[in-house]
């Protein structure tokens, strides 16, 4: 068997326990801030749909997590000359194929019609969060600021959905450019693309839950150092770290390093304010009173 690294099966974490460290920070904390997966707790009807979706996201993660794993565990048995390509290197994009070019047609008909609806899928949520928040947060602020109108009124509802689906065609013909000239490795393209969203936007989502703290100033920290480690590993002058998944890791990790200094050291914002964020906590919720302990000193 010449597939693989020499040696793999002699350690638990395997020859290269640091990349597998990015790895596993790029799929783990690397969902919590990608926007798209936020914007999901919007259709959350109350706290039981809640408990639902934890043990049914759990089931189904165990489920992909333990589908990869031997995914790779088995793909040292489809040791074929299809997963290699001219140099004689590994192609291990081609390994899954390679697998499934052994199985009935119908099942392959199956396997590409569940990766077509999921990649389907989050291009969908992807363009559909990256249009909307640019219009509705980034264009009609601006607008609304240099028309001297109030905030919103910049755009009247038919404008937006112009602007809108605008976006939206640039964001899927982007996506499409991208894909004609895809990286040498699919993983890479994943940690350049979460590197720069999840690290943006991980810290301050988290952060911002359970601090009252957060300052603005902080937020725009974590974009800055999000995007810009991102971007600069891109360019061989720039680049710091050699593999794409282990930048997109750093650029999280830095922005929850960052997020916290950053708030301590820049202006707070008003307390009025942030009461008003968090006053969603205060909700009060009228309970039957059934037992009552008697006051001090009463009989």
């Amino acid at each position: 068997m010449t597939e693989g690294q020499q040696g793999a099966f002699t350690a638990f974490l395997g020859p290269d326990p640091i990349n597998l460290l990015g790895v596993v920070i790029l799929t783990s904390l690397g969902t919590w801030g990608l926007p798209q997966m936020v914007q999901k707790f919007y259709a959350i009807r109350d706290e039981k749909a809640v408990q639902t979706g934890t043990v049914i996201s759990t089931f189904f993660a165990v489920i992909v997590a333990g589908g990869c794993y031997f995914l790779g565990g088995f793909g040292r048995l489809f040791d074929t000359p299809a997963i290699y390509n001219d140099n004689g290197a590994i192609a291990y994009d081609a390994i899954i194929p390679a697998m499934l070019s052994t199985l009935p047609d119908l099942l392959i008909g199956v396997v590409i019609m569940l990766v077509l609806s999921a990649s389907m899928s989050t291009l969908a949520s992807l363009v559909l969060t990256s249009s909307s928040t640019i219009t509705l947060d980034l264009i009609q602020p601006l607008l609304a600021g240099k028309s001297g109108s109030g905030q919103g009124k910049a755009m009247d509802e038919k404008k937006q959905i112009i602007v809108m689906r605008g976006l939206l065609v640039f964001f899927i013909v982007l996506s499409v450019v991208m894909a004609l000239n895809p990286p040498t490795f699919i993983a890479q393209l994943m940690g350049i693309s979460w590197g720069a969203l999840a690290g943006a936007f991980l810290a301050p989502f988290l952060y911002g839950l359970y601090w009252k703290g957060v300052t603005r100033a902080a937020v725009w920290a974590s974009f800055a150092s999000g995007v810009l480690i991102t971007v600069l590993n891109l360019f061989p002058a720039t680049k710091f770290i050699q593999s794409p998944i282990n930048a997109g890791a750093a650029a999280m990790i830095a922005g929850l390093v960052i997020v916290p200094i950053v708030s301590l050291v820049s202006p707070k914002m008003q307390e009025s304010e942030v009461e008003a964020v968090f006053d969603c906590f205060k909700e009060k919720h009228m309970v039957e009173q059934k037992y009552a302990l008697p006051e001090d000193g009463a009989e």
